[in-house]
């Protein structure tokens, strides 16, 4: 079987059009259709038919896809990591939310300059949703994401996740109030991220619990705006604790139910045997340990 073709099924198993795949991919959609019936050609059965005006993939289709991921993991692994053993070499891409990329990534840079001087890590900052786009067109090499556990993302099945730690997360008013039940925020105004929208979903799940819709007046990505916008009067959001926050802005502790952000690496699945990635992941699982 040709790889490409498998290409194009596991995209149009992911994507459901080939329209979008022809995009995703930088072709005409009538090369995605040729290449999907050559390879039914190939494995000598229908992988995809009609549904309305669309198609949608059989079940040897669906089956083919499974497989897809593993085949087209192993020609990229075999492409990419010729000699596992060998000194780690070029640029590793990597994005990543801010935080991530401070508590994560930043402390073993230096000792990976020292141990591997011909690895160069370049850094992108991007939230989650930017960083899984980047790492799906092979833009960037590894993601370092966050969901919450109140607020779970979705992996793919050609992604290899680690998890890297966890922070608790509170709720971050003037420094001059005292912890009072959620409910009583119902009339408050709201700060939540302006680039991902995961802790917008946890919010409403608070509230929603709490008997209320909150009123959500801005949205913020830097976490030291978040700061200036609360001492300022202007609204109340969620943040990390044990963060050094602006004085004036006080962290209270969510418990009922608490809120935990979990922060991951997120590669594609084979690329982890590329000697530089495989290193800058153990650095990270043990710099997280």
């Amino acid at each position: 079987m040709d790889p490409r073709r498998l290409r194009l099924l596991l995209e149009l198993s992911r994507l459901g059009s080939m329209h979008e795949v022809a995009a995703e991919l930088g072709t005409t959609t009538s090369a995605v259709s040729q290449g999907i019936a050559a390879l039914a050609r190939e494995v000598g059965t229908p992988l995809v038919e009609p549904d309305g005006r669309r198609v949608r993939l059989t079940p040897a289709g669906t089956r083919l896809a499974d497989h897809a991921v593993g085949i087209l993991a192993a020609i990229d692994a075999a492409r990419l990591d010729l000699d596992p053993a060998s000194e780690p070499a070029g640029v590793l891409r990597v994005a990543g939310f801010a935080s991530a990329i401070r508590r994560s990534l930043l402390p073993v840079m230096d000792d990976l300059a020292h141990t591997h001087p011909r690895l160069e890590v370049r850094i992108l900052e991007h939230e989650p949703l930017e960083a899984f786009d980047l790492l799906a067109r092979d833009d960037v090499d590894l993601a370092l994401t966050y969901d919450y556990d109140l607020a779970p993302a979705s992996w793919r099945t050609d992604h290899e996740v680690t998890l890297l730690g966890t922070v608790a997360w509170g709720l971050g008013v003037p420094a001059r109030e005292r912890r009072a039940p959620f409910a009583s925020y119902a009339d408050r105004d709201w700060i939540v991220n302006s680039r991902n929208t995961a802790d917008e979903e946890v919010l409403r799940m608070l509230a929603s619990m709490a008997g209320f819709t909150p009123r959500i007046t801005h949205r913020i990505d830097a976490l030291e705006l978040v700061d200036d916008l609360i001492v300022a009067g202007r609204g109340i959001g969620l943040l990390p604790r044990g963060r050094a926050s602006r004085r004036g802005v006080r962290v209270l502790p969510l418990t009922d139910p608490p809120v935990t952000m979990r922060t991951y690496a997120v590669v594609r699945r084979g690329r982890d045997r590329w000697s530089p990635l495989r290193t800058v992941l153990d650095a990270l699982a043990a710099g997280s340990s």
